[in-house]
């Protein structure tokens, strides 16, 4: 027997849908518009389906799919070049967009991206052989990273990742060493872009390039 799992997501319009996954390097391989808008994508042996909802709000999706790869880097730097082609640009948020590649905790090095229709697709292969979780450390600063990155680049929750770092930063009682404050400042920014504030983005890249990250640590 041979069995195989094909994601069927929504979507308010089929077009841009299409159209975002053409430039990724797929083809259209099935298209429908009557009695109801339908839609197939394929890339080798990725094969994604698409309804159409005239009343889903794409900004308000929950819906996705995992693509397992065994070559993550090459599909990221594929997926990026179509995109730029496409759009001018990489769009990093809004929709579409496509977010960062990364270890992640959990053993896979994995990017996300977000369609027009607000179907998030995660593509990701095993890092290695372990593929236990990795506990968060106990370290104050390691750990706001460790979870900050969790929240902003697996769940894709900014708002969450963005109050971890600024609790951290904030901190009176402890100092983070000169590498991790500007891990934590970069990382700030990164999420600072990605929720539109560009400002405040701006203005701790700015601290961050002012700081020595090989510095000794601060005196307690």
């Amino acid at each position: 027997m041979s069995e195989k799992t094909i994601p069927l997501l929504p979507c308010q319009a089929i077009q841009p849908v299409t159209d975002f996954y053409t430039a990724l390097g797929f083809k259209v391989t099935y298209l429908q518009t009557a009695p109801y808008a339908y839609a197939v994508v394929e890339r080798g042996d990725i094969q994604l389906q698409f309804f159409g909802m005239k009343q889903y709000d794409p900004a308000a999706s929950l819906s996705g799919c995992y693509v397992l790869t065994d070559g993550v880097d090459t599909l990221y730097e594929s997926f990026r070049s179509g995109l730029k082609a496409a759009y001018g640009r990489i769009p990093r948020r809004g929709l579409p967009r496509i977010g960062p590649l990364k270890d992640m905790s959990y053993g896979m090095r994995q990017f996300l991206m977000t369609d027009p229709g607000g179907n998030g697709i995660r593509v990701g292969q095993p890092a290695g052989d372990d593929m236990t979780f990795r506990a968060a450390p106990k370290e104050t600063f390691a750990r706001a990273l460790h979870m900050a990155e969790l929240f902003a680049d697996s769940k894709e929750d900014l708002p969450g990742a963005a109050r971890i770092l600024d609790r951290a930063l904030a901190r009176k009682d402890e100092r983070p060493t000169p590498g991790q404050l500007v891990r934590l400042l970069l990382l700030r920014a990164d999420i600072a872009l990605r929720m539109y504030d560009d400002e405040l983005a701006a203005r701790l890249r700015a601290r961050a390039a002012g700081i020595d990250p090989s510095s000794p640590p601060p005196p307690e």
